[in-house]
C-alpha cells in the first residue's frame, strides 16, 4: 500500500505498518516538502500515533532547517494526543497511545519553543494553539499577551485558545463584537465551549438573523445547545427544516446534545 493513499482511507482501515511508513517519510531528509507536510498531518491520527512518531514530530517542530509551515503543522498534529493524554491519564495502558514520559516531553518542548523569540511567529502560534489542549500555568499569560497584540493573527490564536483555558469570559464577550470574521467565529466557538451564558443574546441573534454566514451559523447552532440547552429547541426550530443538508444535520446534532445536557441538569438537580 502506498503511504499517500492513507489520506483517502479511514484510519480504522490503515494497515498495521502505517506508523512505520509515516516514520520513514518524517525521518527522510530528502523527502519533498509536499510529502513531509502530508506525513506530518497523518502522523497525529489516532490509531497510528505512538512514541516514535511523537519524537519525530518534536524533532521537526524544533528544527530550524524545516519550513515554518511544516513545523507549525507538526505542532498541530501533536494537539489531539496531548489532549487525550491530559484527559484520560495513564492508568489504563491499553488506552494510552503514548507513554507518560512522552507526554511530559511534548509539554516541556512546546513551552520551551514558545518562549524562544527566535522561533517564527506562525510556529509559535501553532504551538500555543496545540499546547492549550493540555492547559498549563503559563498559558493564561501567553493568551492575554496574544490577545493584546495589534497583530490580528495573534488575536485570532488567543481567542481560539480561550475555549480550552478558563478565566477569559470577559474577553470572549468582547471578541464577539469584533468586525474580524475569523475572530468572531472563534469567539462563538469559545462561548459555546465555555458555556458562557452572557453570550446567549448574541448567539440567538445570529441564529435568527437570516443573514448569518454559513460557517458562523454552524458554530452558533452548536454553541446554542451548550449555552442554554433548554432553550435551544425554541431558537433552532426554524432551522431544523433547512434545505442546506449541513445546517439541518447540525441542528439535529445540537438538539440531541441539548436533550442530553438538559437531562444531565435534571439529574444534578434531583440528586
Amino acid at each position: 500500500m502506498d503511504w499517500k493513499s492513507l489520506k483517502d482511507t479511514p484510519p480504522w482501515e490503515w494497515p498495521e505498518g502505517a506508523s512505520k511508513m509515516l516514520l520513514g517519510v518524517l525521518q527522510d531528509d530528502r523527502a519533498p516538502e509536499s510529502d513531509r507536510l502530508l506525513a506530518v498531518e497523518l502522523a497525529g491520527v489516532f490509531g497510528v500515533v505512538d512514541d516514535e512518531l511523537v519524537d519525530a514530530l518534536l524533532s521537526i517542530l524544533a528544527s530550524r532547517e524545516r519550513s515554518a509551515e511544516v513545523r507549525g503543522k507538526a505542532a498541530i498534529s501533536l494537539g489531539p494526543v496531548l489532549e487525550h493524554a491530559d484527559t484520560a491519564g495513564f492508568e489504563d495502558a491499553d488506552d494510552a497511545p503514548i507513554a507518560e514520559g512522552t507526554y511530559r516531553r511534548i509539554r516541556e518542548s512546546m513551552r520551551r519553543l514558545y518562549a524562544d523569540a527566535g522561533v517564527p511567529k506562525d510556529v509559535r502560534r501553532r504551538i500555543l494553539e496545540a499546547s492549550v489542549r493540555a492547559p498549563q500555568d503559563w498559558h493564561a499569560d501567553a493568551i492575554r499577551a496574544a490577545y493584546r497584540s495589534d497583530d490580528a493573527a495573534w488575536k485570532l490564536t488567543a481567542v481560539f485558545c480561550m475555549r480550552f483555558v478558563p478565566g477569559f469570559d470577559a474577553l470572549i464577550l468582547e471578541a464577539l463584537a469584533t468586525k474580524n470574521p475569523d475572530i468572531h467565529y472563534e469567539a462563538v466557538q469559545a462561548a459555546g465551549d465555555r458555556e458562557l451564558d452572557d453570550a446567549w443574546p448574541h448567539v440567538a441573534a445570529l441564529l435568527s438573523s437570516g443573514h448569518t454566514e454559513k460557517l458562523l451559523l454552524l458554530a452558533a447552532i452548536e454553541a446554542a445547545a451548550s449555552i442554554r440547552p433548554r432553550e435551544a429547541a425554541e431558537v433552532l426550530v426554524d432551522l431544523a427544516d433547512s434545505d442546506d443538508e449541513d445546517i439541518a444535520a447540525a441542528v439535529d446534532e445540537a438538539l440531541a446534545m441539548a436533550e442530553g445536557l438538559s437531562g444531565f441538569e435534571d439529574d444534578e438537580a434531583s440528586s
